[in-house]
C-alpha cells in the first residue's frame, strides 16, 4: 500500500499532574486513559518514582481503586478513583534521551509506524539508559512542553528490526492493544537462518517456559507440552529460499512469546544467523569475520492491523535494511 505520512494533531488532555509534595492522592480517571493496566496508568503518571516503588505499592494494598484493593494488571476505567498514598515526585525529570527520529511508515492522529533499526531497544531499563520511545519522545519535546501522548503498542526484541507501531492516543493504543492481545494481526518476520531448512517443516508447535539463567538474564526454554509453566507456541513458515550455506525464512507467528521465534528456531536445529543469545555462537564469530555481518537477522517486515479510528485495514511493509540485503547478495 501507498505509505503517508500525516503530521499529528492535538490529542486531548493530558492526564493530571502529580504534585510534587507527599500526600494522599485521589485521582479520576478520564476516558483517554480509560482501558490502561494500573501499573502503566501510575507509572505513567508518578513519572520518576521508580517502578518498583510502583508495584510495592499496588502490592501492599494502598492503592485502591474505588475503595477497594487491585492488582497491577487491574483495568481502569473512565469515572474510577484512585487513591494513591504520599509518594515523592521530582518537580523536574531531566532527560537523558538523546533527540532521534527514525523512518515513518505511517503517521496520523493517531498512530505512529516506524522502521526501527536493529540494535536500538524499543524502551530504556535493564542497563540500557533510553530506547526509542524515550528517544522519540525527546524528538518531538517543543517550547510548549513535551509530546502529550506517545506509548508503544508492542515490543520487537533490541537486536530485531522492522515494523514497529505506536499510539498518539490513548483510545488508539487500547483498540490496537485489544488487536494484538486477539490475534486480529497479521505479522511477517523474515529469518536467515544457518542450514538448508526442512521443505516439509511448515509449523512449529512447541510449548515455550521463560526462566532465567545463571546470570540472572531472562531466558526462554522449549519445554514438554505437559509442562506446568509451558505456554503454546505456534509459529509458521510462509516461504523460504536457498541462500548460500543459509536458508532465508518468511515467519508468521500465531501466538506471540517473548523470543518465540529465535527458539522455536534454534530447537529446530536452524539457529538465526547472528543470534548473540539462541545462536551458534562459534559459527556467528565465522560468518561475522567472512561475511562482516555483525548484527543479528531478524527483520520484522510486514504487520496488518485494523486502524483504530476508522477500521480499514493497513498493511504495513519496512525493507529490508541495507546490510541484510548486502548479505543475501554476497552469499
Amino acid at each position: 500500500m501507498e505509505h503517508r505520512s500525516i503530521r499529528a494533531k492535538d490529542t486531548g488532555p493530558a492526564p493530571p499532574a502529580a504534585p510534587a509534595n507527599p500526600a494522599v492522592q485521589r485521582l479520576r480517571v478520564d476516558a483517554e486513559s480509560a482501558g490502561q493496566r494500573l501499573d502503566n496508568y501510575l507509572i505513567r503518571l508518578l513519572k520518576g518514582v521508580p517502578k518498583t516503588h510502583v508495584y510495592r505499592v499496588i502490592r501492599s494494598g494502598e492503592v485502591r481503586v474505588n475503595k477497594g484493593r487491585a492488582q497491577a494488571d487491574t483495568r481502569v476505567a473512565e469515572g474510577d478513583e484512585i487513591r494513591v498514598p504520599p509518594v515523592r515526585v521530582p518537580e523536574t525529570l531531566p532527560s537523558t534521551a538523546p533527540a532521534r527520529e527514525f523512518p515513518v511508515l505511517l503517521e496520523d492522529d493517531y498512530l505512529l509506524a516506524i522502521a526501527k533499526p536493529a540494535g536500538v531497544a524499543v524502551h530504556g531499563g535493564s542497563g540500557v539508559s533510553s530506547g526509542v520511545i524515550e528517544q522519540l519522545r525527546q524528538s518531538r519535546h517543543t517550547a510548549a512542553g513535551p509530546v502529550r501522548f506517545l506509548e508503544l503498542v508492542h515490543r520487537l526484541d533490541k537486536e530485531t528490526s522492522g515494523v514497529l507501531l505506536l499510539a498518539k492516543k490513548r483510545s488508539a493504543l487500547v483498540a490496537l492493544q485489544d488487536q494484538f492481545r486477539a490475534r486480529d494481526t497479521g505479522k511477517t518476520y523474515a529469518a536467515l537462518v544457518f542450514g538448508a531448512w526442512p521443505k516439509n517443516l511448515k509449523v512449529i508447535d512447541q510449548a515455550l517456559h521463560k526462566t532465567l539463567d545463571a546470570a540472572g538474564e531472562r531466558h526462554v526454554l522449549v519445554v514438554p507440552a505437559t509442562h506446568t509453566d509451558g505456554r503454546r507456541s505456534i509459529t509458521l513458515v510462509k516461504g523460504q529460499q536457498a541462500a548460500g550455506p543459509c536458508t532465508l525464512l518468511d515467519l508468521g507467528l500465531k501466538t506471540g512469546r517473548t523470543h518465540q521465534i529465535r527458539v522455536h528456531l534454534a530447537h529446530a536445529g536452524h539457529p538465526i544467523v547472528g543470534d548473540p543469545k539462541y545462536g551458534d555462537f562459534a559459527r556467528n564469530k565465522v560468518f561475522a569475520k567472512a561475511q562482516g555481518f555483525g548484527r543479528m537477522f531478524l527483520h520484522a517486515r510486514e504487520l496488518a492491523f485494523d486502524h483504530p479510528a476508522t477500521g480499514e485495514r493497513i498493511t504495513l511493509a519496512a525493507p529490508l535494511p541495507a546490510e541484510c540485503q548486502t548479505l543475501l547478495q554476497q552469499l
